[in-house]
Protein backbone atom coordinates (compact mmCIF):
# COMPACT_ATOMS: atom_id res chain seq x y z
CA UNK A 1 0.00 0.00 0.00
CA UNK A 2 2.87 2.27 0.66
CA UNK A 3 4.07 1.73 -3.03
CA UNK A 4 1.22 2.52 -4.34
CA UNK A 5 0.64 5.65 -2.46
CA UNK A 6 4.12 6.71 -3.34
CA UNK A 7 3.57 6.40 -7.02
CA UNK A 8 0.33 7.78 -6.62
CA UNK A 9 1.42 10.77 -5.22
CA UNK A 10 4.62 11.46 -8.19
CA UNK A 11 1.59 10.82 -10.47
CA UNK A 12 -0.36 13.47 -9.26
CA UNK A 13 2.79 15.88 -8.94
CA UNK A 14 3.88 14.72 -12.50
CA UNK A 15 0.18 15.85 -13.82
CA UNK A 16 0.61 19.76 -11.86
CA UNK A 17 3.66 20.02 -13.38
CA UNK A 18 2.56 19.62 -17.05
CA UNK A 19 -0.69 21.82 -15.74
CA UNK A 20 2.01 24.34 -14.49
CA UNK A 21 4.18 24.32 -17.80
CA UNK A 22 0.92 24.70 -20.16
CA UNK A 23 0.04 28.43 -18.50
CA UNK A 24 2.51 30.21 -20.15
CA UNK A 25 1.43 28.88 -23.64
CA UNK A 26 -1.99 29.66 -22.60
CA UNK A 27 -0.54 33.64 -22.20
CA UNK A 28 0.85 33.80 -25.34
CA UNK A 29 -2.02 34.52 -27.77
CA UNK A 30 -2.76 37.57 -25.82
CA UNK A 31 0.42 38.79 -26.98
CA UNK A 32 -0.38 37.85 -30.58
CA UNK A 33 -3.87 39.75 -30.55
CA UNK A 34 -2.72 42.73 -28.90
CA UNK A 35 -0.26 43.41 -32.06
CA UNK A 36 -3.21 42.71 -34.35
CA UNK A 37 -4.65 46.08 -34.09
CA UNK A 38 -1.84 47.51 -35.22
CA UNK A 39 -2.91 46.37 -38.41
CA UNK A 40 -5.98 48.44 -38.70
CA UNK A 41 -4.21 50.88 -38.40
CA UNK A 42 -2.22 50.71 -41.29
CA UNK A 43 -5.41 50.89 -42.91
CA UNK A 44 -6.18 54.58 -42.30
CA UNK A 45 -3.12 55.56 -43.62
CA UNK A 46 -4.37 54.29 -46.76
CA UNK A 47 -7.23 56.41 -46.85
CA UNK A 48 -5.35 59.65 -46.91
CA UNK A 49 -3.16 58.67 -49.50
CA UNK A 50 -6.03 58.17 -51.38
CA UNK A 51 -7.79 61.12 -50.86
CA UNK A 52 -4.73 62.84 -52.38
CA UNK A 53 -4.86 61.06 -55.27
CA UNK A 54 -8.58 62.20 -55.96
CA UNK A 55 -7.63 65.50 -55.09
CA UNK A 56 -6.15 66.61 -58.81
CA UNK A 57 -9.68 65.86 -60.13
CA UNK A 58 -10.86 68.57 -57.85
CA UNK A 59 -8.24 70.75 -59.66
CA UNK A 60 -10.50 70.19 -62.55
CA UNK A 61 -12.93 72.36 -62.03
CA UNK A 62 -9.93 74.97 -62.26
CA UNK A 63 -10.99 74.83 -66.41
CA UNK A 64 -13.97 76.84 -65.86
CA UNK A 65 -11.66 79.50 -64.31
CA UNK A 66 -10.56 80.28 -67.62
CA UNK A 67 -14.34 82.20 -68.29
CA UNK A 68 -13.32 85.07 -66.24
CA UNK A 69 -10.33 85.63 -69.10
CA UNK A 70 -13.88 87.27 -70.76
CA UNK A 71 -12.30 90.40 -69.19
CA UNK A 72 -10.20 91.22 -72.63
CA UNK A 73 -13.74 90.91 -74.21
CA UNK A 74 -14.18 94.66 -72.48
CA UNK A 75 -11.89 95.78 -75.09
CA UNK A 76 -13.78 93.28 -77.93
CA UNK A 77 -17.17 94.47 -77.23
CA UNK A 78 -16.24 98.18 -78.29
CA UNK A 79 -19.24 98.45 -80.75
CA UNK A 80 -19.02 98.98 -84.46
CA UNK A 81 -18.59 102.24 -85.31
CA UNK A 82 -21.43 103.55 -88.01
CA UNK A 83 -19.57 104.50 -91.33
CA UNK A 84 -16.17 104.05 -89.86
CA UNK A 85 -15.30 100.83 -89.21
CA UNK A 86 -10.90 102.03 -87.96
CA UNK A 87 -12.66 104.23 -85.53
CA UNK A 88 -11.09 103.62 -82.24
CA UNK A 89 -14.43 103.52 -79.80
CA UNK A 90 -14.79 103.38 -76.10
CA UNK A 91 -13.53 99.93 -74.86
CA UNK A 92 -15.30 100.73 -71.11
CA UNK A 93 -16.46 102.31 -68.81
CA UNK A 94 -15.28 103.20 -64.74
CA UNK A 95 -17.51 104.43 -62.11
CA UNK A 96 -15.83 106.98 -59.58
CA UNK A 97 -17.58 107.44 -56.09
CA UNK A 98 -15.97 110.48 -54.32
CA UNK A 99 -16.14 108.69 -51.44
CA UNK A 100 -14.18 105.89 -52.80
CA UNK A 101 -11.83 108.18 -55.05
CA UNK A 102 -11.83 111.46 -53.75
CA UNK A 103 -8.68 112.33 -55.92
CA UNK A 104 -7.51 111.88 -59.31
CA UNK A 105 -4.47 112.02 -61.15
CA UNK A 106 -0.85 111.35 -60.61
CA UNK A 107 0.26 114.64 -62.28
CA UNK A 108 -0.59 116.30 -58.32
CA UNK A 109 -2.29 113.25 -56.27
CA UNK A 110 -0.86 109.90 -55.29
CA UNK A 111 -3.54 107.82 -57.21
CA UNK A 112 -5.72 108.11 -60.40
CA UNK A 113 -8.29 105.86 -61.80
CA UNK A 114 -7.74 102.12 -62.36
CA UNK A 115 -6.71 101.57 -65.60
CA UNK A 116 -5.67 98.60 -67.28
CA UNK A 117 -2.56 98.34 -69.75
CA UNK A 118 -2.99 100.63 -72.83
CA UNK A 119 -5.97 102.76 -71.81
CA UNK A 120 -6.95 106.14 -72.09
CA UNK A 121 -9.29 108.36 -70.94
CA UNK A 122 -9.67 111.89 -72.64
CA UNK A 123 -11.10 114.95 -70.97
CA UNK A 124 -11.84 118.39 -72.24
CA UNK A 125 -10.94 121.48 -70.05
CA UNK A 126 -13.00 125.44 -70.33
CA UNK A 127 -15.82 125.01 -72.88
CA UNK A 128 -18.03 124.94 -74.71
CA UNK A 129 -16.85 127.58 -77.10
CA UNK A 130 -18.23 127.34 -81.06
CA UNK A 131 -17.27 126.23 -83.29
CA UNK A 132 -14.14 124.16 -81.73
CA UNK A 133 -16.34 122.58 -79.11
CA UNK A 134 -18.47 121.62 -81.66
CA UNK A 135 -15.91 120.50 -84.03
CA UNK A 136 -14.30 118.59 -81.42
CA UNK A 137 -18.08 116.57 -80.59
CA UNK A 138 -18.37 115.66 -84.22
CA UNK A 139 -14.76 114.12 -84.02
CA UNK A 140 -15.79 112.19 -81.11
CA UNK A 141 -19.03 111.09 -82.51
CA UNK A 142 -17.34 109.72 -85.53
CA UNK A 143 -15.04 107.47 -83.83
CA UNK A 144 -17.59 106.43 -81.29
CA UNK A 145 -15.35 108.22 -78.44
CA UNK A 146 -17.22 109.36 -75.06
CA UNK A 147 -15.60 112.00 -73.18
CA UNK A 148 -15.21 113.64 -69.97
CA UNK A 149 -15.75 117.66 -69.91
CA UNK A 150 -15.26 120.00 -67.23
CA UNK A 151 -17.38 122.94 -67.86
CA UNK A 152 -16.42 126.43 -67.09
CA UNK A 153 -20.15 128.45 -65.84
CA UNK A 154 -19.74 131.31 -67.49
CA UNK A 155 -19.04 129.38 -70.60
CA UNK A 156 -21.67 127.17 -69.89
CA UNK A 157 -24.44 130.27 -69.29
CA UNK A 158 -23.41 131.98 -72.76
CA UNK A 159 -24.25 128.51 -74.91
CA UNK A 160 -26.61 126.47 -72.92
CA UNK A 161 -27.54 124.35 -76.13
CA UNK A 162 -24.00 123.11 -76.15
CA UNK A 163 -24.26 122.03 -73.19
CA UNK A 164 -26.95 120.07 -73.42
CA UNK A 165 -25.49 118.69 -76.93
CA UNK A 166 -22.30 117.28 -75.17
CA UNK A 167 -24.31 116.04 -72.92
CA UNK A 168 -26.59 114.10 -75.23
CA UNK A 169 -23.74 112.91 -77.14
CA UNK A 170 -23.12 110.64 -74.37
CA UNK A 171 -20.36 112.88 -72.70
CA UNK A 172 -19.51 113.13 -68.99
CA UNK A 173 -20.22 116.74 -67.91
CA UNK A 174 -18.19 118.00 -64.22
CA UNK A 175 -17.24 121.77 -63.69
CA UNK A 176 -14.21 124.09 -63.51
CA UNK A 177 -15.01 126.91 -61.74
CA UNK A 178 -17.63 129.89 -62.40
CA UNK A 179 -15.24 131.66 -64.02
CA UNK A 180 -12.11 130.19 -64.48
CA UNK A 181 -9.73 132.59 -62.26
CA UNK A 182 -6.32 131.32 -61.49
CA UNK A 183 -6.13 132.56 -58.11
CA UNK A 184 -7.69 128.97 -56.49
CA UNK A 185 -4.58 128.39 -54.52
CA UNK A 186 -4.46 131.89 -53.22
CA UNK A 187 -8.27 132.23 -52.35
CA UNK A 188 -10.19 131.63 -48.63
CA UNK A 189 -13.06 130.22 -48.43
CA UNK A 190 -15.60 132.50 -49.22
CA UNK A 191 -13.88 132.98 -52.87
CA UNK A 192 -13.87 129.14 -53.36
CA UNK A 193 -17.16 128.94 -52.34
CA UNK A 194 -18.40 131.29 -54.99
CA UNK A 195 -16.29 130.00 -57.76
CA UNK A 196 -17.43 125.88 -56.86
CA UNK A 197 -21.27 126.63 -56.35
CA UNK A 198 -21.79 129.48 -58.95
CA UNK A 199 -19.92 127.25 -61.77
CA UNK A 200 -22.24 123.91 -60.15
CA UNK A 201 -25.49 126.79 -60.48
CA UNK A 202 -24.55 127.70 -64.01
CA UNK A 203 -23.84 124.23 -65.64
CA UNK A 204 -26.85 122.87 -64.12
CA UNK A 205 -29.33 125.33 -65.60
CA UNK A 206 -27.31 125.14 -69.07
CA UNK A 207 -28.19 121.50 -68.72
CA UNK A 208 -31.70 121.85 -67.39
CA UNK A 209 -31.70 118.94 -64.84
CA UNK A 210 -28.96 119.07 -62.01
CA UNK A 211 -28.81 114.96 -61.97
CA UNK A 212 -27.16 115.42 -65.66
CA UNK A 213 -24.56 116.63 -64.10
CA UNK A 214 -21.50 114.87 -62.77
CA UNK A 215 -19.30 115.24 -58.86
CA UNK A 216 -16.54 115.77 -60.74
CA UNK A 217 -14.51 119.09 -60.57
CA UNK A 218 -11.18 120.48 -61.83
CA UNK A 219 -9.37 122.94 -60.31
CA UNK A 220 -8.65 125.99 -63.15
CA UNK A 221 -4.62 125.73 -64.00
CA UNK A 222 -4.48 122.79 -61.74
CA UNK A 223 -3.78 125.62 -58.85
CA UNK A 224 -5.00 123.18 -55.72
CA UNK A 225 -3.94 123.56 -52.01
CA UNK A 226 -5.15 122.19 -49.52
CA UNK A 227 -8.28 124.59 -48.21
CA UNK A 228 -9.67 123.74 -51.91
CA UNK A 229 -9.30 120.02 -51.54
CA UNK A 230 -10.77 120.05 -48.02
CA UNK A 231 -13.55 122.13 -49.23
CA UNK A 232 -14.31 120.14 -52.70
CA UNK A 233 -14.14 116.70 -50.43
CA UNK A 234 -16.70 118.61 -47.82
CA UNK A 235 -18.97 119.46 -51.12
CA UNK A 236 -18.55 115.30 -52.20
CA UNK A 237 -17.13 116.53 -55.29
CA UNK A 238 -14.50 114.25 -57.00
CA UNK A 239 -11.10 116.50 -57.24
CA UNK A 240 -9.82 115.75 -61.15
CA UNK A 241 -6.13 116.53 -61.73
CA UNK A 242 -4.43 114.55 -64.64
CA UNK A 243 -1.72 112.23 -65.74
CA UNK A 244 -0.28 114.10 -69.11
CA UNK A 245 -1.45 117.50 -70.80
CA UNK A 246 -0.42 117.91 -74.48
CA UNK A 247 0.16 121.87 -73.96
CA UNK A 248 -2.57 122.55 -76.26
CA UNK A 249 -3.20 126.33 -74.88
CA UNK A 250 0.23 127.40 -75.91
CA UNK A 251 1.02 130.14 -78.38
CA UNK A 252 1.72 128.60 -81.48
CA UNK A 253 1.44 125.12 -80.62
CA UNK A 254 0.28 123.15 -84.07
CA UNK A 255 -1.86 120.25 -84.12
CA UNK A 256 1.19 117.74 -85.03
CA UNK A 257 3.16 118.95 -81.62
CA UNK A 258 -0.31 118.02 -79.68
CA UNK A 259 -0.24 114.94 -80.95
CA UNK A 260 2.94 113.99 -80.16
CA UNK A 261 3.28 115.47 -76.85
CA UNK A 262 0.12 113.33 -76.06
CA UNK A 263 1.41 110.06 -77.34
CA UNK A 264 4.80 110.31 -75.63
CA UNK A 265 4.00 111.70 -72.36
CA UNK A 266 0.82 108.18 -72.33
CA UNK A 267 3.69 106.43 -73.31
CA UNK A 268 5.98 107.79 -70.34
CA UNK A 269 3.38 107.20 -67.79
CA UNK A 270 3.35 103.48 -68.09
CA UNK A 271 0.99 103.74 -71.44
CA UNK A 272 -1.77 105.27 -69.76
CA UNK A 273 -3.55 107.64 -67.89
CA UNK A 274 -6.47 110.67 -67.67
CA UNK A 275 -5.34 113.18 -71.15
CA UNK A 276 -5.99 116.49 -70.12
CA UNK A 277 -6.76 118.56 -73.48
CA UNK A 278 -8.82 121.78 -74.15
CA UNK A 279 -11.90 122.10 -76.17
CA UNK A 280 -11.47 125.79 -76.94
CA UNK A 281 -8.71 125.91 -79.00
CA UNK A 282 -8.52 125.36 -83.04
CA UNK A 283 -5.09 123.68 -82.67
CA UNK A 284 -6.82 121.22 -80.66
CA UNK A 285 -9.68 120.70 -83.28
CA UNK A 286 -7.47 119.85 -85.60
CA UNK A 287 -5.39 117.67 -83.37
CA UNK A 288 -7.97 115.25 -82.00
CA UNK A 289 -8.94 113.52 -85.84
CA UNK A 290 -4.78 112.40 -85.68
CA UNK A 291 -4.47 111.59 -81.91
CA UNK A 292 -7.65 108.65 -81.94
CA UNK A 293 -6.01 107.49 -85.18
CA UNK A 294 -2.54 107.34 -83.29
CA UNK A 295 -3.59 106.13 -80.09
CA UNK A 296 -5.87 102.92 -82.22
CA UNK A 297 -2.40 102.42 -84.35
CA UNK A 298 -0.46 102.04 -80.99
CA UNK A 299 -3.39 99.83 -79.40
CA UNK A 300 -4.58 101.79 -76.60
CA UNK A 301 -8.59 101.51 -75.83
CA UNK A 302 -10.54 104.53 -74.62
CA UNK A 303 -12.24 104.49 -71.17
CA UNK A 304 -15.25 106.77 -70.08
CA UNK A 305 -15.22 107.80 -66.09
CA UNK A 306 -18.75 108.30 -65.14
CA UNK A 307 -20.60 109.03 -61.87
CA UNK A 308 -21.97 106.20 -59.71
CA UNK A 309 -26.24 106.28 -59.55
CA UNK A 310 -28.50 106.63 -62.49
CA UNK A 311 -28.78 109.90 -64.60
CA UNK A 312 -30.88 110.74 -67.36
CA UNK A 313 -30.70 108.98 -70.81
CA UNK A 314 -30.90 112.68 -72.29
CA UNK A 315 -32.23 116.16 -71.91
CA UNK A 316 -34.16 118.13 -73.91
CA UNK A 317 -32.60 120.59 -76.09
CA UNK A 318 -33.96 124.12 -77.27
CA UNK A 319 -36.07 124.19 -80.20
CA UNK A 320 -33.82 126.62 -81.65
CA UNK A 321 -31.17 124.26 -81.61
CA UNK A 322 -33.22 122.19 -84.01
CA UNK A 323 -32.93 125.22 -86.77
CA UNK A 324 -29.26 125.57 -86.73
CA UNK A 325 -28.02 124.61 -89.69
CA UNK A 326 -24.16 125.62 -89.72
CA UNK A 327 -21.13 127.37 -87.39
CA UNK A 328 -22.69 130.90 -89.01
CA UNK A 329 -26.31 130.59 -87.74
CA UNK A 330 -24.83 130.15 -84.04
CA UNK A 331 -23.30 133.45 -83.99
CA UNK A 332 -19.97 132.83 -84.81
CA UNK A 333 -18.81 133.76 -89.10
CA UNK A 334 -15.84 135.63 -88.50
CA UNK A 335 -14.18 133.21 -85.33
CA UNK A 336 -14.27 131.11 -88.32
CA UNK A 337 -14.00 132.92 -91.61
CA UNK A 338 -11.26 135.40 -90.20
CA UNK A 339 -7.48 134.94 -89.84
CA UNK A 340 -6.25 132.94 -86.75
CA UNK A 341 -4.41 135.33 -84.88
CA UNK A 342 -6.40 136.82 -81.70
CA UNK A 343 -5.86 140.69 -83.06
CA UNK A 344 -7.04 140.18 -86.04
CA UNK A 345 -10.34 138.30 -84.44
CA UNK A 346 -10.74 141.53 -81.87
CA UNK A 347 -10.35 143.85 -84.93
CA UNK A 348 -12.87 141.81 -87.00
CA UNK A 349 -15.37 142.33 -83.67
CA UNK A 350 -15.15 145.58 -83.26
CA UNK A 351 -16.90 147.02 -87.07
CA UNK A 352 -20.65 144.79 -86.39
CA UNK A 353 -21.06 147.02 -83.13
CA UNK A 354 -20.20 150.29 -84.90
CA UNK A 355 -22.52 149.36 -87.25
CA UNK A 356 -24.98 147.96 -84.91
CA UNK A 357 -25.78 151.51 -83.52
CA UNK A 358 -26.47 152.73 -86.93
CA UNK A 359 -28.28 149.51 -88.12
CA UNK A 360 -31.01 147.89 -86.87
CA UNK A 361 -30.69 144.55 -88.41
CA UNK A 362 -27.21 144.51 -87.60
CA UNK A 363 -27.75 144.07 -83.69
CA UNK A 364 -28.06 140.23 -83.79
CA UNK A 365 -24.62 139.94 -85.01
CA UNK A 366 -23.05 142.26 -82.07
CA UNK A 367 -24.95 140.23 -79.70
CA UNK A 368 -23.49 136.87 -81.05
CA UNK A 369 -20.18 138.53 -81.26
CA UNK A 370 -20.25 138.21 -77.30
CA UNK A 371 -19.06 134.74 -77.68
CA UNK A 372 -15.60 136.57 -79.17
CA UNK A 373 -15.89 138.35 -75.73
CA UNK A 374 -15.58 135.38 -73.89
CA UNK A 375 -13.26 133.62 -75.38
CA UNK A 376 -11.13 137.12 -75.60
CA UNK A 377 -11.21 137.33 -72.12
CA UNK A 378 -10.42 133.53 -70.77
CA UNK A 379 -7.66 133.69 -73.42
CA UNK A 380 -6.23 137.16 -71.88
CA UNK A 381 -6.20 134.98 -68.49
CA UNK A 382 -4.87 131.47 -69.50
CA UNK A 383 -2.24 132.90 -71.46
CA UNK A 384 -3.27 130.79 -74.11
CA UNK A 385 -3.63 131.62 -78.12
CA UNK A 386 -6.58 131.20 -79.68
CA UNK A 387 -4.27 130.06 -82.64
CA UNK A 388 -2.42 127.17 -83.96
CA UNK A 389 -0.50 128.60 -86.40
CA UNK A 390 -0.75 132.50 -87.40
CA UNK A 391 -2.70 133.90 -90.26
CA UNK A 392 -3.82 130.25 -91.26
CA UNK A 393 -7.23 129.83 -92.38
CA UNK A 394 -9.87 127.17 -91.01
CA UNK A 395 -13.10 127.75 -92.18
CA UNK A 396 -13.22 124.92 -93.86
CA UNK A 397 -13.00 122.33 -91.47
CA UNK A 398 -16.41 123.67 -90.45
CA UNK A 399 -18.46 123.85 -93.53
Amino acid sequence: MRRFSLVFGLMVLAIGGAQAQSQPQDRSPPQVQAAAPAEPQAAPQATPSAEAQTTPPAAAPAAPEAVPQAQPKLAAQTPACPGNPDAIGTSRTITVDPSVLPRIGTMQYKHSLPLQDHEVVITFDDGPLPPYTNRILDVLAENCVKANYFLVGQMARAFPATVRRIYNAGHVVGTHSLSHPLTFNRMGDAGIERQVDGGIAAVEAALGDPKAMAPFFRVPGLLRSHTVDDFLAMKSLAVWSADEVADDWHRGITPKKIVKLAIDRIEAKDHRGVLLLHDIHPATAMALPALLKELKARGYRIVQAVPAGERPAFVPEPALVAKVKSPEAQGWPRVVKASLSTEHAAKAKAKPVHHARRHHHKHKVAAADDGDAIEKAVAKKKGKAQTADSGVNVFHLWQ
